[in-house]
């Protein structure tokens, strides 16, 4: 089987949060399951010089009103499709930000470019090669189901994926007779409330849509989590599958990651110790007993950062440490960085993103805090999960679907992997630092939430199991 994946960024090449660590892995684990994958990503600049050397496919003349050349590379096993338009990828920004940290005002049009030429590779644009079906992932990529729809072409089925339905894509509707569709589709498939959002019309348009958790699938069906959208996804809810996503467990192996100081497996936890005292080297805090907290995330509302500073003094006064890699909103920023200086030798704070650190934190942290008030699926835990960094969650979307939290039942069976909580308030997160405590205060208690965590499958196995299966599915239908 054939597929043609349409995304905005992708691991190692391009990243800015889980999308592409999910649009990096998928396709190799379903290798294992016949499926071929060929993904259409942009040619930004990071992209060209990363993978080297690329073959000229087509020449694509104007695409959306920049001169387009579509290329082939492959790179680490990835077959990539690259839209080369520098007029709409070659800037010294980010994929979507400007270097002042600004959206792109033309947004719109680059990644309607990316779905209109996805669309074009469906019709056959390739003479040897044409997939069974596209699966387009987030709004960066919504328009390609919608392009599909609307072309004189033989139609093939397309899957959309949400990975989180709080970015939709929306835009001025006077920007729409730019995006080269009948005058018709406007208000059949794109406006919204006067504007045009991209993630409707592809909940619209795709043959199917998925999410990265059961536990969103349901939850974005509510007005509490669906951000505007839960009747247009209540509409489809027959078509909605819930898959969560994993891991590439290569990458993540504490047994042989090149990023830590000393690797081990659940047998041998005792040698996560040299971690822990490589990572307080690392943020130039204490190295004692006391249970080491790390953070590795977006500092917003949405991953529950804002609760953070309001809990520093309770983990330190109980003889905890606490680190934290991220960087987002100005004045969560500013509240951990004044902690940290409140607690010099217990808090460290890092503002940014490092690859290898963040490995470092999951070796050598003893939990990690992600009391997210809404998470598609989320990443970060399941890392912890494999590395023996017992996760502290709140309980939505993936992070209920993928920790088992520490309750009687849970301890009396080893099931446990971790400890979850709901609300997501100051004192909700307060409670459970204070059952965190009292866990890890019973070596053999926590030891054994370790050992269940690591030999948990977090890896892409099953749920590549079930896009091919899903896959498989939607072209049947098409026979």
């Amino acid at each position: 089987m054939k597929i043609l994946s349409v995304a905005s960024e992708l691991f190692p090449l391009v990243k800015t949060g889980g999308l592409a660590d999910v649009t990096g892995a998928l396709p190799l684990a379903l290798k294992d399951h016949g499926v071929e994958v060929r993904t259409l990503l942009p040619a930004y600049p990071s992209v060209l010089s990363a993978v080297g050397t690329t073959r000229k496919l087509v020449d694509l003349g104007e695409v959306l009103g920049e001169r387009a050349t579509l290329l082939s590379v492959s790179f680490m096993g990835l077959d990539l499709l690259l839209l080369d338009a520098p007029g709409f990828f070659n800037r010294k920004g980010g994929p979507y930000l400007d270097q002042a940290g600004k959206d792109y005002p033309d947004n719109w049009k680059r990644f309607a470019a990316l779905a209109q030429t996805g669309a074009e590779i469906a019709a056959g644009l390739l003479p040897d090669w044409r997939p069974d079906l596209v699966h387009a992932h987030d709004w960066q990529a919504a328009l390609t189901p919608v392009y599909m729809r609307y072309a004189e072409a033989p139609e093939i089925p397309s899957l959309l994926t949400i990975h989180n339905i709080a970015f939709q894509g929306q835009f001025p509707a006077e920007h729409f007779g730019g995006l080269q569709l009948p005058p018709h589709a406007f208000m059949e498939v794109l406006e919204y409330y006067g504007t045009m959002s991209f993630m409707k019309a592809g909940l619209l348009t795709a043959h199917a849509i998925s999410t990265v958790s059961p536990s969103y699938a349901e939850e974005i069906l509510t007005p509490e989590f669906g951000m505007g959208l839960e009747g247009v996804i209540g509409s489809r809810a027959p078509d909605l599958h819930g898959i969560v996503n994993g891991i590439d467990a290569t990458i993540w192996n504490p047994a042989r990651d090149p990023s830590i100081d000393s690797g081990y497996t659940s047998a041998s936890l005792k040698k996560r110790k040299a971690n822990r005292t490589a990572l307080a080297q690392a943020f130039s805090i204490d190295d004692d007993d006391g249970p080491l907290f790390c953070v590795i995330s977006r500092l917003t509302w949405q991953k529950g950062m804002d609760l953070l500073p309001d809990v520093v003094d309770q983990i330190i006064a109980a003889g905890g440490r606490l680190v934290v890699l991220g960087s987002g909103e100005f004045g969560i920023e500013g509240a951990l960085v004044h902690a940290a200086s409140r607690h010099a030798s217990r808090v460290g704070v890092k503002i940014g993103y490092d690859e290898p650190l963040s490995h470092l934190m999951q070796a050598g942290s003893d939990a990690i805090l992600i009391p997210s008030r809404f998470e598609p699926c989320g990443l970060t835990q399941l890392y912890g999960l494999r590395y023996g960094c017992v996760p502290v969650v709140a309980r939505t979307g993936g992070l209920n679907d993928t920790v088992i939290d520490a309750n009687e039942a849970a301890l009396a069976s080893q099931a446990a992997t971790g400890i979850q909580f709901w609300p997501v308030t100051v004192e909700g997160l307060r409670q459970a630092l204070r059952r965190t405590f009292r866990l890890y205060r019973d070596d053999k208690t926590w030891g054994q939430m370790q050992k269940a965590g690591m030999k948990s499958d977090v890896s892409w196995g099953r749920s590549a199991a079930r896009y091919a299966d899903l896959y498989k599915s939607l072209t049947s239908k098409g026979q």
